[in-house]
């Protein structure tokens, strides 16, 4: 983006790609849900649904590692150094494989104990278990996937990652329904079809990722280089998890939350949990726009400070929020209108649609408030002011979100659980406007110009 260039362009550009890789990446899950909502019932839908926050809990790891490597990586991709690129790519996947085989070598153990703990049904505990279970052997390699495409980008290379998304995507696709039917000779696999039909899809989709980043002479292409830089080098850990690790606590933090709002779930019974599992899917491809508006604005509001235009930073803030009311908005009037055939993909028990409907048309619009407070927070971590907009996310979901979902769950039922998410979005905006009109825009912009 040039001095005199308008945001407007840049966002779009950025948004498109960004996006749809992230759509890409959740369409699998939810394609699984649906073959299983659709094909088994609610209860496989249910199982399914009350394994989801642990898996995010562990993958957070991952997410937060691939922050830090992919800046990293952007720094020495920028200054031509690409021994310096392989060490970073090496020393984050070897913490991500050695991590990923002790979750599938040990948490496999624990799986059953830990979801009776959060209080799933007994109805779905043993399909809950035995979905967990097949999950936990393809963590190795999702891990591996995850931060290998978040690295990729920081080369500059969107394009791989989506394609390998549609790789993924496209493998599940058949097989899952093949293996909940027992098509051509598969084995018939019921709950558990389609955690198998992912790590298939993990395996293809890696095999293809291999050969077609050597094809290419790719900075990230599996070499001897590569193979060579695949241990830890603490310097480079190090580094790699100062920049990481604030975004990794979030993360980690909003997936324990979900897992105890999860528990509330599960006391109301199984019809709650799959209703549940329906509201997070629709709810999260609602949020893709928002989370990839304030990606941008974080990307854009970098790039104008490293060029020396920090005056810039305000055109991008206002392009950003508006951006996230027309597009968010407008994502949120629509799923609401056709909010009863949505839901009816996942599942078709005419009580659990009625009540996933009720509970949608509570937390929906709230995502606007969420992506309002993903693009300030976004501009603020541009200028490396990252401890603050960190600090209130984690505290409203501590000290709002668990609360308030907790008391109004015991008050009105389970309509009190998602009243929670507007409370603490609503919070979290209104903090997170105050600390940058009242702080960041008078003390960081100060510093920059």
């Amino acid at each position: 983006m040039t001095p005199r260039s308008t945001p407007w362009k840049a966002f779009l550009v950025f948004l498109g790609p960004l996006m749809l890789s992230n759509i890409l990446q959740s369409l699998s899950g939810t394609i699984n849900n649906v073959y299983l909502g659709q094909m088994i019932g609610v209860r496989a839908l249910a199982a399914v649904s009350a394994f989801f926050p642990i898996l995010f809990f562990f993958i957070s790891f991952i997410l937060g590692l691939g922050t830090g490597a992919s800046v990293l990586i952007g720094q020495a991709h920028g200054a031509r150094d690409l021994g310096k690129v392989k060490a970073i790519a090496g020393t984050a996947l070897a913490v991500a494989l050695v991590g990923g085989l002790a979750v599938s070598l040990f948490g496999g153990a624990f799986t059953r104990t830990l979801l009776a703990m959060l209080g799933t049904p007994a109805d779905i505990l043993l399909d809950a278990t035995a979905y967990a279970h097949v999950v936990l052997l393809s963590i190795p390699g999702l891990f591996a996937f995850l931060l290998v495409t978040a690295m990729m980008r920081g080369v500059g290379d969107t394009v791989t990652p989506l394609l390998s998304l549609v790789v993924f995507t496209a493998v599940g696709l058949l097989v899952t329904p093949a293996l909940i039917r027992g098509w051509a000779g598969l084995p018939a696999l019921g709950v558990t079809s389609g955690a198998w039909a992912s790590l298939g899809s993990l395996l293809v989709t890696l095999a293809w990722l291999a050969v077609h980043l050597r094809r290419r002479g790719h900075p990230l292409a599996p070499d001897a280089t590569l193979l060579r830089a695949l241990w830890v080098d603490w310097k480079l850990l190090r580094a790699v998890l100062r920049i990481g690790v604030p975004s990794g606590v979030q993360i980690v933090v909003v997936a324990l939350a979900e897992v105890a709002v999860l528990s509330l779930v599960n006391g109301f019974g199984s019809d709650a949990t799959a209703a549940y599992g329906v509201v997070t899917q629709v709810l999260s491809y609602v949020q893709f726009p928002a989370m990839s508006i304030a990606i941008t604005a974080s990307i854009l509001g970098a790039q104008a400070i490293g060029a020396g235009h920090a005056d810039r930073l305000g055109d991008i803030t206002r392009a950003g929020l508006v951006l996230n009311l027309l597009i968010t908005t407008s994502l949120v009037v629509l799923t609401l209108l056709c909010s009863r055939a949505i839901i009816g993909l996942f599942i078709t028990s005419p009580s659990v649609i009625e009540l996933a409907q009720g509970l949608l048309h509570i937390v929906l619009w709230s995502s606007i408030l969420l992506g309002m407070a993903g693009v300030l927070g976004g501009v603020m971590r541009a200028s490396g002011t990252v401890l603050a907009p960190t600090a209130i996310s984690i505290s409203c979901i501590l000290a709002v979100e668990l609360p308030v979902a907790y008391l109004l769950s015991r008050r009105i039922g389970i309509d009190g659980v998602w009243i929670a998410y507007p409370v603490t979005f609503g919070a979290i905006l209104a903090l997170q406007a105050i600390y940058y009109r009242q702080v960041w825009r008078k003390r960081a912009i100060h510093r920059m110009v």
